[in-house]
């Protein structure tokens, strides 16, 4: 390359940057005194993918809710899309809440919770319930105090171990009497 072209080329460069630095502080001064630049437009939050219920709506998580299925739930409690309100999700617990003629929709739930755990105990210890087996699964049987008797009478526990977690079920007898939480059971993994 002659040095004439080296030169032009140079210049040219120069020239190039500097339009660029001028159009920079043509767009600064463009704006008024003190103006913020424009933000961009928020973006609203995806919608939930799944049929939610309460004040803080949230899908439950696909890995506890896979545990227990609702659409086990319906089959084994005789619910339906019909009497389905929603779920309700946090870390590791779902909820699946049901209208119940004439009760409170916060009693009328079953509900799973799937806890990770270092050691598992191979069957529920429990100071106030006692529990038998049912094929692979636990479920609360008598109450040992009296004061454990209404909790008896209002919801029926299940219990599974597995590897590194636990699983259970607390089924609200208004949704899910004593006999079809037995028919639950097997659908819990």
């Amino acid at each position: 390359m002659s040095q004439r072209k080296l030169v032009f080329a140079l210049v040219a460069g120069v020239a190039l940057v500097g339009a660029g630095v001028g159009l920079g502080a043509a767009v600064a001064l463009a704006q008024a005194p003190g103006a913020a630049a424009p933000k961009p437009a928020a973006t609203p939050p995806p919608a939930p993918t799944c049929k939610t219920w309460g004040s803080k709506p949230q899908c439950c998580d696909p890995k506890v809710s896979a545990h227990l299925p609702k659409d086990a739930v319906f089959k084994a409690c005789g619910e339906s899309e019909a009497t389905f309100l929603g779920e309700l999700g946090s870390k590791d617990t779902c909820k699946y809440i049901f209208k119940v003629e004439g009760q409170k929709e916060d009693e009328t739930f079953v509900q799973v919770y799937a806890p990770m755990a270092k050691e598992v105990p191979e069957y529920p210890t429990d100071p106030f319930f006692s529990w038998k087996k049912v094929g692979r699964v636990y479920i609360t049987d008598k109450a040992k105090t009296p004061k454990a008797a209404p909790m008896m009478a209002n919801s029926t526990g299940l219990w599974l171990p597995g590897k590194g977690f636990t699983v259970s079920v607390n089924a609200s007898t208004k949704v899910c009497d004593k006999a079809q939480a037995k028919k639950l059971a097997p659908s819990i993994n």
